[in-house]
């Protein structure tokens, strides 16, 4: 008999963020692929009408949750409750991301704290809040969504970078203390898609040259070019992989 190495059928996942964009894309590939699937965002009454959607969608049992991810306690007695009342995911995929522009040296201090707390933060937050459960059961996956800017810098997002940065070291911080617990943890890192963060870049003509150039697949990602590798993760396949940041990015940090 063949083993489904990449069957997440019926697994339960919790994804931040995934009312609108990015988030949204990854929580209904992991849908389509038969997870069940908790969607997250600020606003309950939009994550709701989201969730019906994609469960109208793709026939998964989809689920929305709100709380603040750069609340501390707020995510402790979420992510409790959420346990309480689903059981313990095997699945968190980390995306909540925030994204500031200005020249380093006019960089707001209440941005620089901004993207400090939703981009790193709330990772650190959110999964130090799941992963007793996930180590008492003895499984989990948590992926980590980075960025090119994990690796590359560009001018006016010098704090985002480092976040992200960060993102990509706490990931290998992560993968050392809990594979002991048969947990794997491993960083998903986009390089340019066409996301409601990043409306200004893709509208800029002259943006979409230099993207087009930079890249040597020549051209902006597709969301559903990132479900293969989120479902590698999420799956049996990876299970003695960890502490990695893939990029899927069409060969940008690749090159010079």
């Amino acid at each position: 008999m063949k083993q489904a190495l990449f069957d997440i059928s019926d697994r339960l996942a919790l994804v931040t963020g995934s009312s609108r964009g990015l988030g949204n894309a990854l929580a209904r590939g992991l849908a389509h692929q038969g997870a069940r699937v908790i969607l997250h965002g600020r606003d309950l009454d939009k994550v709701k009408a989201e969730a019906d959607k994609v469960a109208q969608d793709t026939g998964a049992t989809v689920e929305a949750i709100s709380f603040d991810v750069t609340d501390a306690n707020a995510t402790k007695q979420a992510l409790e409750t959420l346990i309480d009342n689903y059981g313990t995911p095997d699945i968190l995929i980390n995306n909540a991301g925030l994204q500031r522009r200005a020249p380093f040296n006019e960089f707001d201090t209440a941005d620089w704290d901004a993207l400090i707390a939703t981009n790193l933060s709330s990772l650190f937050y959110v999964s130090r809040a799941l992963t007793p459960a996930m180590s008492e059961r003895g499984s989990g996956k948590i992926i980590n969504i980075g960025s090119v800017q994990s690796k590359l810098a560009r001018e006016t997002i010098a704090p985002y970078s480092a976040t992200k940065g960060g993102v990509a070291l706490l990931t290998q911080g992560m993968a050392a203390d809990l594979a002991r617990f048969n947990i794997q943890v491993n960083c998903i890192s986009p390089g340019y898609f066409k996301t409601e963060m990043n409306t200004a870049l893709w509208q800029d003509p002259a943006f979409n040259q230099w993207v087009e150039k930079r890249t040597p697949a020549q051209r902006w990602g597709h969301f559903d070019e990132l479900v293969g590798t989120l479902i590698y993760l999420c799956s049996g396949a990876s299970s003695f992989v960890s502490g990695q940041n893939i990029f899927v990015d069409g060969g940008m940090t690749s090159v010079v």
